[in-house]
């Protein structure tokens, strides 16, 4: 097993992407903690990771509030005694700020805020809390989740979310910079269009046929000819959080069908 006896913390990991790495991590023997707002899909994420015969552990952590934070590290520490992996998981555009659609010209104050909040400033403030514990065990896997549109923004404006998470590249440098004298691994996962909830309030309304026409399309537009899954992100994060990477640090790692390259249709 690759993650023997090892104890992750994963935020945003009660669904989605949060909740396929979870399991994996689960199934390479690692406790895991599921630190998210939506506690009975975390829950239900838990029971399966009992299943697998791994313990674990639910936190309810808004991870733009630091209080929550430091408790969920706090409740980490006292039942795990040690934190060797933390995922950086927890994100989004928030459906209660409106459309996902945010014209940088219309883009409100308050949305802007809330979305680098949430996106940017809780992977810092989790990185704070997480960092001390790892430098005085020396070893540690610290793994943020970015998106393509750090890099290549979409043809939907989203000028807050794609700051936001071209802010956690930055971040992730310097960490690496500093931490690497202490065995601590710091690196960006980078999704493309994995078909998770996320896409829940664009699709809002729309038939099934219309959703999968849109999976259809959006898979299309990658080399590899396919939307991406929870899994396909689990397998990429397994090999940062395990001894797999032991000399990369500093690495943002693309998991996005070969995006933003375009396929060939000869």
């Amino acid at each position: 097993m690759l993650l023997k006896d090892r104890v992750a913390i994963i935020t945003g990991g009660a669904k989605g992407m949060g909740r396929g790495m979870a399991l994996k991590f689960a199934q390479e023997g690692c406790d895991v903690v599921i630190a998210d707002i939506n506690m009975q899909a975390a829950n239900e994420t838990l029971e399966e990771v009992k299943k697998i015969g791994r313990d674990g552990l639910v936190i309810k952590c808004d991870i733009s509030n630091r209080d929550e934070v430091r408790e969920m590290v706090n409740q980490t520490i006292s039942k795990f005694k040690k934190i060797d992996i933390l995922v950086n998981g927890a994100g989004g555009i928030i459906d209660s700020l409106g459309p996902v659609k945010k014209s940088v010209a219309t883009l409100p104050q308050n949305a802007w805020d809330r979305v680098i909040s949430i996106n940017l400033t809780g992977t810092f403030y989790c990185c704070q809390e997480v960092v001390p514990y790892m430098k005085e065990q020396k070893y540690g896997k610290i793994i943020n989740l970015s998106s393509l549109g750090a890099i290549h923004a979409a043809p939907v404006p989203q000028p807050h979310y794609h700051a936001a998470k071209a802010g956690i590249h930055g971040l992730t440098y310097d960490m690496a910079c500093e931490l690497g004298r202490y065995n601590i691994g710091v690196n960006v996962l980078m999704p493309g269009p994995i078909r998770t909830p996320f896409y829940d309030e664009l699709l809002a309304g729309k038939s099934e046929e219309e959703v999968e026409g849109f999976f259809k399309m959006l898979g299309g537009l990658a080399p590899l000819q396919r939307v991406g899954t929870p899994e396909d992100i689990a397998g990429a994060a397994l090999f940062l959080a395990s001894d797999l990477s032991a000399y990369v640090t500093g690495a943002v790692i693309p998991v996005t069908g070969g995006m933003p390259l375009q396929p060939n249709h000869d």
